[in-house]
């Protein structure tokens, strides 16, 4: 909205300082302002109201230390977060952007799932929740709509790198001419609609789905949207499995969030893009204004999050940021290398499918099911082992940090 309106004060009145709006990185410092005051000023009087209305966490008794004691901490603080994201991207972005779009529809969608299965929870006493066909098919739902407008939106393009002869003429000792033929890349003057990717540790790092088949459009937008699917139903599940301690997925969601920040700005400068030799996606710049927003409210939702907790974010929260990065990602083509960016949330979910998945095996084999670990997800396992909650948390945070970097660094490790 402010956006918009200095935008239009800046032409036609000319007024001083009107212009600053038109600067993304001025939103962004606004934006994470903004994100962080509303999460701290409000945030107590959220927690007081839940306790009121006695919407706390129903904890089963796993024999884990301490985990009895957090029985009745109010959870659904998720709204919060979603609340210090909307307000500061409806206040600061330029929402025609069709990217600041979906990742608004993105957070409003999968905010109602996890918010409707918290209220089950709560309300109806069902520990289980809302069931997770209700689950799969809401994030089904989100990745088919994501996919289909990457696809047809005439505003998602890409400027693709070509290869120029650039040709030098050098003398030789005796005044002979010789000619020398290099290969530069630049980019694109025109921009085309494209399935592109990229892939990390890889020179030529651009892979296109539609080569997969064969460039045909029906079967090219029906693998995009099953990658879609795919990367929202992973990323946001695993999200969900990690928040199972004080602060976990808060704090281990922040570098990723930033580094997909980082990587929004430089994919959207055609500068940066053409200095880099990474793929130049005009208009992506926006969503760096959308990241600063999201680190604002996690990381003032760690000031009630830590240890020990006042509050819990639900599934409210942990199912929107999962679904947030993941679309994120796809948007600036970088889906790729969420295996290695959220390695955090792999191993939470590996854990649980692989410790399942050798229960059933065993069962069916031996008679009797064994596990892999004493618990899954794996953080838990942790506990079992005696570490303290703390420890472990900090150690995941340390962790999600470093294969951050190493994300990072991808662009220019090829």
């Amino acid at each position: 909205m402010f956006y918009h309106l200095f935008r239009h004060l800046d032409a036609a009145y000319n007024i001083p300082g009107s212009g600053m709006f038109q600067y993304i990185s001025f939103r962004s410092v606004l934006a994470i302002i903004l994100a962080l005051l509303i999460v701290i000023v409000f945030g107590r009087s959220v927690i007081d109201f839940l306790r009121r209305k006695q919407i706390g966490e129903e904890i089963r008794d796993l024999g884990l230390e301490g985990q009895l004691q957090k029985r009745g901490t109010p959870t659904m603080g998720g709204i919060i977060i979603l609340l210090a994201i909307l307000v500061p991207m409806l206040l600061l972005g330029k929402l025609d952007n069709i990217y600041v779009q979906l990742m608004l529809v993105s957070t409003v969608w999968l905010g109602f799932i996890g918010g409707l299965d918290d209220y089950i929870k709560v309300f109806r006493h069902r520990k289980e929740g809302l069931n997770g066909r209700f689950k799969i098919v809401g994030q089904v739902g989100l990745g088919i709509i994501v996919g289909t407008t990457m696809w047809l939106s005439p505003d998602i393009v890409v400027r693709e790198k070509i290869t120029q002869p650039v040709q030098t003429i050098f003398v030789d000792t005796d005044g002979t001419p010789v000619e020398s033929i290099q290969q530069r890349v630049v980019l694109n003057t025109e921009s085309t609609k494209t399935t592109q990717t990229t892939i990390p540790f890889i020179k030529n790092n651009e892979f296109d789905y539609g080569w997969l088949t064969g460039n045909r459009p029906i079967a090219t937008w029906l693998l995009y949207v099953i990658v879609a699917i795919l990367v929202v139903t992973a990323v946001s599940n695993g999200a969900n499995l990690t928040d199972g301690l004080d602060g976990l997925v808060t704090g281990v969601s922040v570098p990723i969030v930033a580094v997909l920040g980082v990587l929004a700005y430089l994919s959207g400068h055609i500068v940066y893009a053409d200095y880099l030799n990474i793929m130049y996606i005009p208009d992506a710049g926006e969503l760096v204004v959308f990241a600063s927003a999201l680190i604002g409210a996690l990381v003032g939702f760690l000031w009630y999050n830590s240890f020990p907790a006042q509050i819990f974010m639900g599934d409210t929260g942990s199912l929107a940021i999962g679904g947030i990065i993941a679309v994120f990602s796809l948007c600036i083509r970088k889906e790729l290398l969420l295996p290695l960016l959220c390695g955090i949330f792999f191993i939470e979910s590996l854990s649980v499918m692989l410790q399942v998945g050798w229960f059933k095996h065993t069962r069916r084999k031996y008679g009797e099911g064994h596990r892999l670990l004493l618990m899954a997800p794996v953080h838990h396992h942790y506990q079992k082992k005696g570490m303290f909650e703390t420890k472990i948390v900090t150690r995941f945070w340390i962790i999600s940090l470093l294969l951050a970097s190493i994300t990072l660094v991808t662009l220019k490790i090829r």
